[in-house]
């Protein structure tokens, strides 16, 4: 055996363990990060400086710890967060809703929801929708007016109306002023017939 051969297998004696050992603490890091199902990343790799391999997996353990030591239907805190989300939604499409419904009164029908289920198992509004008639009051101009006055409102009605409530209003708008032209010609051929009345 020559001199640099000895000395390669004295380096290696030296530093296989340090490996073995580096080895040992990634396993372990990968075993903690599979029960997680989450990935941990090494902040010395990441930015240079911070928590090292060591410190991640304890901070893995200790989070598996109060995972495990969670009350049964108690919240994460991620998953508390997801409920208080849910909930603002909720109160927002209902408001929203409820707005167009009493506004509409008549013209508009019961307030319908699409629903999500929170990590809570309770089912939040999501989405929502009420109809409302646009249709003019046949024969009658004036009613229609009326109407759409009404439809007009019940659309604008929710703090921020959706682009579909605008279009519902844009649609009502223009019934309106197509119905306030007939009623306008209406009483302009009633005064014409008046007068013509007055002559005989």
């Amino acid at each position: 055996m020559n001199v640099i051969d000895d000395l390669s297998r004295n380096g290696w004696d030296t530093v296989a363990p340090l490996i073995q050992a580096k080895q040992d603490q990634l396993n372990e890091l990968r075993r903690i990060a599979e029960a997680k199902s989450a990935s941990i990343i090494d902040k010395d790799q990441e930015d240079g400086a911070g928590t090292s391999v060591q410190d991640a997996i304890e901070t893995a353990r200790e989070e598996a710890r109060s995972e495990d030591n969670k009350a049964p239907g108690e919240l994460s805190d991620a998953e508390q967060a997801q409920v208080d989300k849910l909930k603002a939604r909720d109160r927002e499409v209902r408001a929203h809703e409820q707005a167009h419904a009493t506004v509409g009164g008549q013209y508009a029908g019961a307030p319908s929801y699409t629903y999500q289920t929170g990590p809570d198992n309770q089912r939040y509004a999501v989405g929502g929708e009420v109809s409302i008639d646009t249709s003019p009051v046949e024969g009658d101009p004036e009613a229609t007016v009326d109407k759409m006055e009404i439809v007009i409102a019940a659309a604008l009605a929710p703090a921020e109306p959706s682009p579909q409530d605008r279009k519902v209003a844009a649609l009502a708008q223009s019934q309106r002023a197509q119905a306030l032209a007939e009623v306008l010609s209406d009483r302009a051929e009633a005064r014409r017939d008046g007068a013509y009345d007055k002559t005989l």
